[in-house]
């Protein structure tokens, strides 16, 4: 059996193409129990996820967890799903598709294409897609600003599972975190402004990043430090006071101590304490998604309420706003130095001719 793929059709004298490869972390085809349970079954088998010796993991994953999870997690989609499907993946399309546009009024010519980690369109296959358009130079963009071995580390981990099988690599990029970049902290600093200008400005802004388990901050995995050193530079550039912002971890998963302090018990203790009025915002996603618009807009506002809190206000992710597009441009922008990606009037003028003589010798 082969190692290798077989390699796309190539011409000499083809023109050398640019690609970047927007990855999230994935999503179901569909709200459905048998879709989460595939989806389920890739993400929780993934060793950097789930650090735990894999011949007792499979055995709970496969025994317990995708027997009763996927119904639970298909009722939460059902109340999030979009007309055109996952919101994840209908925002990381829209994000590839403006970024591709916000490059190009800057002169880049380029590709850009979403993929996913787990689910479709899979990281492979859209790699494979950029080699059969001749892209010789992919930038991998994880939409992950903190990095972690969970996110970051596992886009990388896939793409290189591609590479073991591909014979003709093109040049690979990859951005690893962008957790303090200017742009994103003053993109994320604006959305808050202009919501605080339509509804007023709350006792309390919590930003809630996704949880992880504590001992992977002991094992050395940045992104703790990184979730706390983003929250710090957002509270900085809004002129909150340290009493006036609280950095908090959701989704915790089994019975292991996470990173602390959690959001929901949080939001109850101080709800509880008197605290009225609240904003929440999760600076760790790019685009919303089931994390951010059931379990914190719908989940964590209701246990607010109920502690006795009067006003709960979700802040949507930056998603395909204007300041987020362009903070994203600036970061491709920026990491794409070196590669020649803008194309001169004289070099459209060489295209344009070479491309005529190719169809004047398919004729003959």
């Amino acid at each position: 059996m082969p190692r290798f793929q077989p390699e796309p059709h190539y011409s000499h004298g083809s023109a050398a193409k640019t690609a970047v490869l927007l990855c999230n972390l994935g999503t179901p085809d569909a709200p459905t129990a048998p879709a989460l349970r595939r989806y389920l079954g890739q993400f929780l088998s993934d060793p950097r996820v789930v650090e735990i010796p894999k011949l007792v993991w499979q055995l709970i994953l496969h025994g317990i967890i995708l027997r009763v999870r996927p119904a639970k997690s298909a009722a939460k989609y059902a109340t999030v799903w979009m007309p055109e499907g996952s919101p994840l993946r209908v925002l990381t399309e829209r994000q590839a598709k403006l970024l591709q546009g916000f490059l190009g009024e800057r002169g880049h010519h380029l590709l850009v294409k979403p993929a996913m980690r787990y689910g479709k369109p899979a990281i492979a296959d859209t790699l494979n897609q950029l080699r059969a358009a001749g892209v010789t130079r992919v930038l991998v963009l994880p939409a992950y600003p903190q990095y972690s071995g969970a996110t970051t580390a596992s886009v990388i981990d896939d793409v290189s599972r591609w590479a073991l099988q591909t014979r003709h690599l093109p040049e690979l990029r990859f951005i690893n975190r962008y957790h303090d970049d200017t742009g994103y902290i003053a993109a994320l600093a604006d959305s808050v402004r202009a919501h605080w200008r339509r509804n007023g400005q709350p006792e309390l802004l919590v930003m809630s990043f996704h949880g992880m388990p504590e001992r992977t901050l002991h094992l050395g995995d940045p992104y703790h430090c990184e979730c706390l050193k983003t929250g710090r530079l957002l509270a900085e550039a809004l002129g909150l006071s340290r009493d006036q912002y609280l950095v908090t971890f959701q989704s915790r998963f089994g019975k292991a101590k996470w990173l602390q302090p959690y959001t929901e018990p949080t939001l109850r203790e101080r709800a509880a304490a008197g605290l009225k009025k609240v904003d929440l915002i999760c600076p760790g996603f790019a685009a919303d998604c089931l994390e951010t618009l059931e379990e914190i807009a719908q989940e964590a506002r209701e246990a607010f309420l109920e502690s006795g809190g009067k006003e709960f206000a979700y802040i949507p992710c930056l998603n395909d706003s204007d300041a987020g597009m362009r903070m994203l441009a600036d970061l491709a922008e920026r990491h794409l130095q070196g590669w020649p990606t803008r194309q001169t009037p004289d070099a459209q003028a060489l295209e344009q001719q070479r491309q005529r003589a190719l169809a004047i010798g398919a004729k003959d």
